[in-house]
């Protein structure tokens, strides 16, 4: 048996539930309560977020906030996110109002940015999409099927009382879901439920904008409630991902219901402003310790979810961070869904498909680390171990059948590394994935000592998998 704070099965481990098909939802927040996490989510640890819309066709926003710092005084006049290009270029001397003079004239409509968007997704490929996602190691993908300036991504049959032209030609929705799950992933289907600029324009300027730019009115509430609705009926999406909040005229826990009875398996973020969700979404933050309740980091690859060509490889997070960072949100019950921007053809920009490319190849070596764990009794560890630039190699830690798995954040300077409080029985067995021989292992008081391979396989980080002496 290994051991550590505790046994290895760990005290957090969510079960993996079957679905019943039989069970029926209503809509109040006690019967939603009986909804359980799905197993497949709680599994799947990677999820692709696709931010893509007009704003993709300007692609633009200033890159003065790296850290997100939402309450800050000039935040809004300087958002890093492309995708709220229609609010910002109304905000008086705003950087991204200055580019859109610059590039489209001084009379320029955002919504005159259709026709272009329409004309450049005829050339998208979904098969090639889905297959990125696929090949980075994904298990579901989330496209944003309306943003908050109110254009959708499918062919609505629910007339906007406030402005005409408003959905992209092609279904964009029902294309990308029928490749995704070809590819054998689940797909979800993020909305705007609490902003939407064709009812309350706004714009934001100040912070005590941000509540009262929600629209309200009974109108947008029976908008809101039929276009999910919708949503939910043709494309069965498996995660109801909404933003912003529930508009207080619709019927938040009737969709809720009507989705779980529709999709038992189905999942429901946190942002519908009342007391129900199958998890947490901290979006740019993570935690610092195990969660019991399931959570979702969301996060560009950049500092935008929208394309924004001014991003390059100073403002995309590194390979190796990446990777850190999805093995870190794993080991503390969390999933990582990672955004992408695409260019308005569709196109993954290259700065970010290569981050994806090189995810892809570690989960490909390393990914039972990852897929189906569970956290052990503790996230974090450490080791006596430095890389050859003086940093500590610290650890991450993961679990499930029986296997206690050591994630090495860095590659250590030497050839033997103590995992510190971490206790393993005689005849336990160590192996380091990618590579195929048990390694040379043996206790020393409280800690595991492993004697490394010459050569690492790989190029970023490497995981010690602790089978349990059976």
């Amino acid at each position: 048996m290994l051991l550590g704070a505790g046994v290895l099965t760990g005290l957090l481990a969510i079960p993996v539930v079957s679905m019943s098909q039989d069970k029926h939802y209503e809509p109040t927040i006690a019967s939603l309560d009986t909804h359980p996490l799905p197993g497949w989510y709680d599994d799947a640890k990677l999820g692709i977020f696709v931010h893509w819309g007009l704003y993709s066709v300007p692609g633009w926003a200033p890159l003065k906030h790296p850290d997100h710092d939402f309450s800050s005084d000039d935040y809004i006049k300087y958002n890093p996110y492309a995708e709220w290009y229609y609010n910002v270029v109304r905000v008086p001397g705003s950087p991204t109002a200055e580019y859109d003079r610059e590039h489209f004239g001084p009379n320029h409509n955002y919504y005159d940015f259709t026709p272009a968007f329409n004309k450049e997704t005829k050339k998208w490929d979904p098969d090639k999409m889905a297959g990125i996602f696929r090949d980075a190691g994904a298990k579901y993908v989330v496209l944003t099927s309306k943003h908050h300036e109110g254009f959708t991504l499918w062919p609505s049959k629910i007339a906007n009382p406030n402005q005409t032209g408003l959905q992209a030609e092609r279904d964009i929705v029902g294309e990308l879901s029928s490749a995704v799950r070809k590819d054998g992933l689940k797909m979800g289907l993020y909305y705007s439920g609490g902003y939407d600029w064709t009812f309350n324009r706004g714009p934001i300027t100040q912070n005590t904008d941000y509540d009262n730019v929600k629209p309200q009115s009974a109108a947008y509430g029976a908008y809101a409630d039929a276009q999910i609705e919708e949503l939910i009926r043709l494309y069965h999406p498996s995660v109801l991902w909404n933003d912003i909040d529930w508009p207080k005229s619709g019927k938040p826990m009737q969709i809720m219901a009507d989705y779980y009875n529709s999709t038992p398996d189905g999942v429901i973020d946190d942002r519908f402003g009342i007391p129900h969700s199958d998890f947490t979404s901290p979006e740019y933050a993570k935690l610092d310790q195990i969660s019991p309740k399931k959570w979702e980091e969301c996060r560009g690859l950049g500092r935008s979810f929208g394309y924004n060509r001014a991003e390059g490889e100073a403002e995309t997070i590194a390979p190796q961070e990446l990777i850190e960072l999805l093995v870190d949100i794993v080991s503390k019950n969390g999933n990582l869904l990672l955004d992408v921007g695409p260019e308005p053809d569709g196109t993954i920009p290259p700065v970010q498909l290569s981050r994806l490319q090189a995810l892809g190849a570690w989960l490909k070596q390393n990914g039972d680390a990852v897929y189906g764990t569970h956290p052990w009794t503790r996230a974090n560890g450490t080791t006596n171990q430095v890389t050859a630039e003086g940093k500590p190699v610290e650890v991450r830690f993961t679990q499930k059948d029986g296997r206690l798995y050591a994630t090495l954040f860095g590659k250590p300077a030497g050839s033997t590394i103590l995992l510190h409080n971490v206790s393993a029985a005689a005849g336990s067995e160590v192996k380091l994935l990618g590579s195929p021989q048990p390694l040379k292992w043996s206790q020393k008081s409280t800690d595991v000592e492993v004697t490394l391979p010459a050569t690492l396989p790989g190029s970023y980080d490497w995981v010690l998998q602790l089978t349990a002496a059976k």
